[in-house]
């Protein structure tokens, strides 16, 4: 248990997950008074971060690039260069410059972490990034037909109904620095992100997992808007809490904060045509398990669904301060 210290006016807190939803929630959180230490999952084996991770044999870049981006206080121009894709070039199609940026960081430092470090100097982050180790690892999926799929971009593909995940190695060890924010954290938040391939992985990493549970720390998950074809078709918020209940062996958080917004029945047209539908909020079967539960109208239809980041961080900031008024 986290040994009790001096009052602190600010709220630290860990954020894990990986991919556009936990990006899109840094967005909102960096402009809280709240230390933030966000922990990235290194299980990315698709696209471009795939082709760096197997040709440089380096930890995949992508979802730590996203975070770097999400927490850097920088201009928008250099942050819209950090995310440029190239379309076209011989090596370079399919690219992100940032991740390319933090290729060759890991190459000149000659380590990923270091170059995390450094690169989070340099594009003035606010807060802590950390990858949840300091190798890449291979994600597995059981299916429930029994057959095993290799490789988290593999995987939503498969088309069947994912019985667990597990990684390779399976005792990698996390980085010390991201068990200690763990342990010294006011406030564990999980999610929003792909339930199978972005947030297990980090629960994976055995000392992660235990010092989730071990901490005193208010836990709070954040559920996704929509399911994901290949991976959650069908799951309700309940059913994404079983999943991770069933790897880690324990009921993990205090607080459940999803979206009882409607959805527009054109944009849920559009997310149907691929598969996907709104993840069904069973109030009932939550309450009974134990859990509190925030709703709210928290999505924003642009381009793509995403959650509204300004409301999301406004309900986390309140839960975690009154978290910390009740432990006083």
């Amino acid at each position: 248990m986290k040994e009790a210290g001096p009052r602190r006016e600010r709220p630290r807190i860990v954020v894990m997950g990986g991919g556009t939803g936990l990006s899109v929630m840094l967005r909102g959180l960096k402009e809280k008074p709240m230390d933030i230490t966000a922990i990235v999952t290194v299980a990315d084996d698709g696209g471009s971060s795939g082709i760096l991770r197997s040709e440089l044999q380096m930890p995949p870049p992508g979802d730590i690039r996203n975070v770097l981006t999400a927490l850097a206080d920088v201009e928008p121009l250099l942050s819209d260069m950090l995310k440029y894709r190239f379309n076209t070039g011989a090596g370079l199609a399919g690219h992100s410059l940032g991740n390319l940026i933090l290729a060759a960081m890991t190459d000149i430092s000659g380590d990923f972490v270091t170059a995390v470090r450094e690169l989070s100097r340099v594009f003035a982050v606010r807060g802590q990034v950390l990858p949840a180790a300091g190798q890449a690892v291979v994600l597995h999926a059981e299916m429930e037909d029994g057959s095993i799929i290799s490789g988290e971009s593999k995987i939503p593909e498969a088309g069947g109904r994912i019985k667990r995940v597990f990684l390779e190695p399976d005792h990698v060890e996390p980085l010390p620095e991201a068990v200690e924010a763990i342990r010294q954290a006011d406030a564990i938040l999980i999610g929003p992100g792909s339930l199978y391939t972005s947030i297990l992985p980090n629960l994976l990493v055995p000392k992660l997992a235990e010092a989730v549970v071990e901490t005193d720390a208010v836990k709070m998950f954040i559920c996704n808007v929509m399911t994901q074809p290949g991976e959650t078709d069908n799951y309700t918020v309940s059913d994404h809490l079983k999943a991770v209940q069933e790897h880690i062996g324990h009921q993990l958080f205090d607080y459940v904060i999803v979206n009882n917004g409607d959805i527009p029945l054109q944009v849920q047209n559009k997310y149907a045509e691929k598969g996907a539908k709104p993840v069904v909020l069973d109030m009932n079967v939550l309450k009974s398990s134990g859990y509190q539960v925030v709703a709210d109208t928290l999505v924003l239809f642009k381009t793509y669904l995403r959650h509204d980041a300004d409301k999301l961080s406004h309900h986390i900031y309140q839960l975690v301060q009154n978290w910390m008024l009740r432990k006083r």
